[in-house]
């Protein structure tokens, strides 16, 4: 895992479906941005509680889990534009 960019990786896991891991990383971490990922974990896990939850924290409207692949490409350039 690379330790200089750890929410892209987050978000590498999940477009591959590893939410699991993705899940490892994102919870080390404090941001905003964290926190959108961290709901996309939940939804992918199935758990639309929580994933509400994360997306509250994010400050980001819950689309539910029809949009999570929208979410992920959304989330993907939101990283890539914070990790320069």
């Amino acid at each position: 895992m690379s330790t200089e960019r750890p929410l892209a990786r987050a978000i590498d896991l999940l477009a591959a479906g590893d939410w699991q891991r993705a899940h490892e990383i994102v919870q080390e971490e404090k941001s905003p941005l964290a926190s959108w990922l961290h709901g996309i974990v939940h939804t992918l896990e199935g758990d639309l509680d929580n994933a509400r939850y994360w997306y509250r924290r994010a400050e980001r409207p819950f689309e539910g889990a029809e949009a999570v692949q929208r979410e992920i490409a959304a989330a993907r350039t939101a990283v890539a534009r914070a990790e320069g």
